[in-house]
């Protein structure tokens, strides 16, 4: 194979995806990428159960992060109440589980506000996102100012699968794509596979559909509408709250202002690309991710041959350039599929407008 690396131009190509598969099968470039891709895969999900549903929520970005803030807050204090409490399965303390549940109810609490502004006051679901975003990053910022908390009840331990596990040839590597990270990056293929299958093969599946698409009709077969969409636009609160704790209580024992750094509208886009599927958002979220991981990786452990000299070369003459080029990917990808390069995704009928009973004002 070594021969195709001596194509002008091409060869280049034929090392980069030689690196990423020798990277991918002995390196963690896979558990990684799950790792990066986790909060947006399950801000995707957010989006998806609220889409389904005929609500549009751009507003995901504000409940990670009112969600990060909160969860960590109560991390914090649980832990200075109990700082000897001894650490169970994946490093879990009562005060990482209490912010876990802390960050999952205020990702529910701010959706339930979002689902009173677009369903029962009616108002712009677009203006309702986006006063949730910036309210949020006013809020967080304000406050983690004025507190300024000292201190850290630390994160949830990454798992190690046993070797015989990661050195199976050819599939070892997804053993430790979906084992060697933490336990709410290990949740996420699970929530999105359970997801997949109650949203297509359940009658609650059918009903949020059915409401997504016609809530004219549905309602007149018996489904109510109202209390449907709320409890769903709720309910993937959970999913926000779980990134939000992913951000504060896995991947960084710290709160930092404005952290979720654009995610939110990532996962909309993964939303778009994944067509509304559980599924698809979750391959959209790898896709997005992959490629700041594989930065990560290309930065600490440069490929061989002459792809590796002329990265070393871009490196010494632009450094700045070409370490935020990798970072900057996902965002790029973000307004390539926005533009619709990915063809032409079709949303629920109805998301977006506001249903009004018959015989309501």
């Amino acid at each position: 194979m070594e021969f195709l690396y001596d194509i002008p131009v091409l060869g280049f190509v034929f090392q980069l995806l030689g690196y990423i598969i020798t990277a991918v099968a002995t390196t963690n470039l896979a558990p990684q990428t799950l790792q990066l891709a986790t909060p947006v895969a399950l801000g995707a999900l957010c989006g998806v159960m609220n889409e389904r549903s005929g609500i549009v929520n751009i507003g995901i970005e504000g409940m990670m992060l009112t969600a990060a803030f909160v969860g960590f807050m109560a991390a914090m204090l649980v832990d200075q109440a109990m700082p000897d409490a001894a650490p169970g399965f994946f490093g879990a303390t009562p005060a990482l589980v209490v912010g876990v549940l802390a960050a999952i109810g205020a990702g529910m609490l701010v959706s339930a506000l979002h689902a009173w502004l677009s369903i029962s006051v009616r108002a712009d679901q677009i203006i309702s996102g986006t006063v949730i975003n910036i309210m949020a990053i006013g809020l967080t910022g304000y406050l983690n100012r004025l507190i300024k908390p000292q201190g850290s009840a630390g994160t949830f331990a990454t798992f190690h699968p046993p070797d015989e596990l990661i050195n199976l040839p050819v599939v070892g590597w997804i053993f430790r794509m979906f084992l060697q990270v933490g336990p709410i990056s290990m949740s996420v293929l699970i929530l999105v596979i359970v997801l997949q299958v109650l949203l297509f093969r359940s009658r609650w599946g059918l009903r949020t559909r059915a409401v997504g698409e016609h809530p004219r009709a549905a309602d007149t077969v018996g489904i109510d509408v109202i209390r449907l969409r709320y409890r769903n636009v709720i309910l993937g609160g959970v999913f926000a709250g779980l990134a939000g704790a992913w951000l504060t209580l896995e991947f960084n024992a710290s709160f930092q202002n404005g952290m979720t750094a654009n995610r939110g509208f990532i996962a909309l886009a993964a939303v778009i690309f994944g067509r509304w599927t559980p599924l698809g958002a979750f391959g959209g979220a790898l896709l997005f991710m992959a490629s700041e991981s594989l930065g990560v990786a290309i930065r600490s452990n440069p490929p061989p041959g002459d792809l590796g000299i002329w990265l070393s070369g871009l490196q010494a003459q632009f450094p700045s350039i070409y370490n935020n080029f990798f970072s900057a990917l996902p965002y790029v990808l973000t307004i390539i599929v926005l533009a619709g390069v990915v063809g032409r995704s079709v949303a629920p009928a109805a998301v977006g407008q506001p249903y009004v009973k018959e015989g309501a004002s």
